[in-house]
């Protein structure tokens, strides 16, 4: 995996990123594979946003995974900045060959050149294999976390 580069995902990616996120168990049931409104409005303002990053593995200049890093201010932990990294994904016949294992340690490794305390994920119960890999990279379930579920609406005009 050598030939793989990681950056600063752009609008021409979009597509790319939203059918890696609804190829997917869970991400077939809550996202849709075309750009439309919604997604262009998320994707500029995470462009937009310093403490956000929409990031891109790249491979022979085809987009191959994706994954999104926000960083978090917060008082805990001697006003320490955390990293929070979601939406990581791995092109399914890529997958198992240690892409996403580069990807994530490229992760961290930008999380502490920032100078953050920790870096934290959450990934659905049922996903037993993204358990055991985030596990070998030294992540550990110290926590339950939950979520609520609010109905979607229109966002307020900007």
């Amino acid at each position: 995996m050598a030939d793989v580069i990681f950056r600063e995902a752009v609008r021409s990616d979009l597509p790319t990123i939203i059918a890696l996120l609804a190829d997917d168990v869970l991400g077939s049931t809550r996202d849709i594979p075309e750009v439309d409104e919604a997604y262009e409005r998320a994707f500029a303002d995470i462009a937009a946003d310093p403490r956000n990053q929409q990031m891109v593995a790249e491979r022979a200049g085809e987009v191959v995974g994706c994954l999104q890093i926000t960083y978090i201010p917060g008082l805990g932990r001697h006003g320490a900045e955390r990293a929070l990294v979601e939406s990581v994904r791995v092109r399914s016949d890529l997958r198992g060959q240690g892409l996403g294992r580069l990807f994530m340690q490229w992760a961290i490794d930008q999380a502490r050149r920032r100078g953050c305390a920790l870096v934290q994920l959450t990934s659905d119960k049922s996903r037993a294999d993204a358990h055991r890999f985030y596990r070998t990279l030294g992540f550990a379930p110290t926590h339950d976390g939950f979520k609520l579920a609010l109905p979607r609406q229109s966002p307020p005009p900007r």
